[in-house]
């Protein structure tokens, strides 16, 4: 480990009785791991639903997997895994991370699953009495061990563009994956969330004829028109992306799908009621029902380099709020103002 880093960290760790604020050692780093001194952590929705009792998750754990920050030190006699370019990783590089970490062994992993893991590890979901205790970004540092996908990021990009890369844009970009080749089609999403409102840009960029967006916030829904979105004629579509989970939501984008179209489902992570599938529709039309969870490691370079290219084409900064200091977590562990789409903590500033 280097020698300048420092031996002790701070954490706001998630516990039953809410947000502490721990004081911990920084490990020693095993071959291949990375420490990053964390400058800018962006509150996802998933963490709400944690805090909230709707998602089960460890406790007490430092939660949080959506951040930007620098390279403090790398443990010798391994080479972090760099997505996006060739060079080695030095201390000093400005970088965003994977959410999850594989084994790179199982039958998973080998058929290019690796988001699926059988033995998966995942930052900001980890358990802070395991021997992983800083794997979550609402820290001063976090701990990526060997595996993680580690992404460089340009010095120019704003943290609040940045950190969201994580996974909100590279979840987007495997959801567009998944849709396939969308030039010259017409794409329907729903939720014009973080990630709605990236996939509305994202489609425009690869050259969608059309991009609509629903959403029950009209606020939310004008927003998504920064984004490249126009109003929806209620028309049917060629592509479906349903980020909201709901199933009516669900049942409203099957029901728009033209000849050969394709639904992607990337919000559906609890369980929900069941909607009904017309098979001989399906059979008829030709229709694509997909899904996909997490994102696999090109899609963390995608993110990247998208949000570079058209950070000055679309207001992404103005998406998150002002950063909060560590203490102030609890105060952002809530839905973000109206017009807001992500909070944010600035974990070395404040008391």
């Amino acid at each position: 480990m280097d020698q300048i880093t420092p031996r002790l960290t701070r954490a706001a760790v998630w516990t039953p009785d809410g947000i502490d604020i721990w004081t911990l050692d920084i490990p020693e780093l095993a071959p291949g791991d990375v420490l990053v001194r964390i400058d800018l952590a962006t509150v996802c929705g998933s963490d709400l639903h944690t805090v909230a009792g709707r998602r089960p998750a460890a406790c007490p754990s430092v939660l949080g997997h959506e951040a930007v920050g620098q390279v403090a030190a790398i443990g010798d006699g391994n080479r972090p895994t760099v997505v996006g370019d060739d060079a080695s990783l030095v201390v000093g590089d400005r970088v965003v991370w994977s959410v999850t970490v594989p084994c790179q062994r199982c039958p998973r992993c080998a058929s290019g699953f690796t988001a699926k893991c059988i033995d998966v590890r995942k930052v900001g979901h980890e358990s802070a009495l395991s021997d992983w205790v800083l794997s979550g970004s609402y820290a001063e540092h976090i701990v990526l061990p060997l595996g993680t996908a580690i992404a460089r990021v340009p010095d120019a990009m704003p943290g609040p563009v940045a950190a969201p890369a994580a996974c909100a844009t590279a979840t987007v970009m495997a959801a567009l994956d998944a849709a396939g080749a969308i030039t010259g089609k017409r794409v329907l999403i729903f939720g014009a969330g973080m990630l709605g409102v990236t996939a509305s840009a994202a489609s425009v960029e690869r050259g969608a004829s059309t991009v609509r967006v629903l959403d029950q916030d009209p606020l939310r829904q004008k927003l998504s028109r920064a984004f490249g979105a126009i109003r929806d004629d209620g028309d049917s579509t060629d592509v479906a992306i349903d980020f909201t989970g709901a199933a009516s939501a669900v049942q409203s984008a099957l029901g728009r799908l033209d000849i050969g179209g394709r639904l992607v489902l990337a919000g559906s992570v609890t369980p929900g009621p069941p909607i009904s599938v017309d098979p001989e529709r399906v059979v008829r039309y030709w229709l694509t029902i997909t899904g996909i969870h997490n994102y696999e490691p090109r899609h963390l370079a995608q993110a990247v380099a998208f949000l570079d290219a058209t950070g000055e084409k679309y207001p992404w900064a103005e998406l998150v709020d002002t950063p909060v200091p560590l203490a102030d977590l609890t105060r952002v562990l809530a839905p973000p103002p109206p017009g807001i789409l992500r909070s944010s903590v600035s974990p070395h500033t404040g008391p």
